[in-house]
């Protein structure tokens, strides 16, 4: 079997599988990293590697999908949907302005997945603040990130929610 024998329905579930599959990798990852390293070390670790993954994830979203190079806050907010995370997470975006664009993820896998185990949050902002500050700026170096509210900051409606603004 191939991808082309696939339903329509199939390759969705498939981009869903292959999402999971990256996640827990992802996880797997870090849980590795910090038995070895310890915590700050593996947010360290983990930082860098999104440092150098979220421009790929960007550069390959534009290139497949047709997003121009510094389109500004509608390239980033059309990006953003493209991501992994979309295909597993509930997330919205938000126009507060012709120069702001919120971000929020209504769901996310990894701390609902925490909830379930009755841990505490994983304190994601630190890293968070690299991601999506390397995939905006990839987006258009004009985007400036910043962070709304993250883990470890308490959570409301949503998981995360992140702001960016056109300068």
């Amino acid at each position: 079997m191939t991808f082309d024998d696939l339903s329509r329905e199939e390759l969705i579930k498939l981009v869903e599988v292959f999402a999971k599959n990256w996640l827990a990798h992802d996880g797997c990852w870090f849980l590795a990293a910090e038995q070895k390293y310890g915590m700050e070390a593996a947010i360290e670790l983990d930082a860098r590697s999104w440092e150098r993954f979220s421009p790929i994830e960007a550069r390959r979203i534009m290139e497949a999908f047709g997003i121009a190079e510094s389109g500004g806050l509608d390239a980033l907010e059309r990006a953003l949907g493209y991501r992994l995370y979309s295909a597993i997470n509930q997330q919205e975006t938000e126009r507060v302005d012709e120069r702001t664009l919120r971000f929020r993820m209504v769901e996310c896998r990894v701390q609902q997945a925490r909830q379930r185990k009755g841990l505490a949050p994983f304190a994601c902002k630190p890293v968070g603040l690299v991601e999506y500050t390397q995939f905006a700026r990839t987006i258009d170096p004009r985007i400036q990130t910043a962070c709304r509210r993250a883990p470890p900051d308490s959570v409301g409606d949503c998981f995360c929610e992140w702001e960016f603004r056109l300068d």
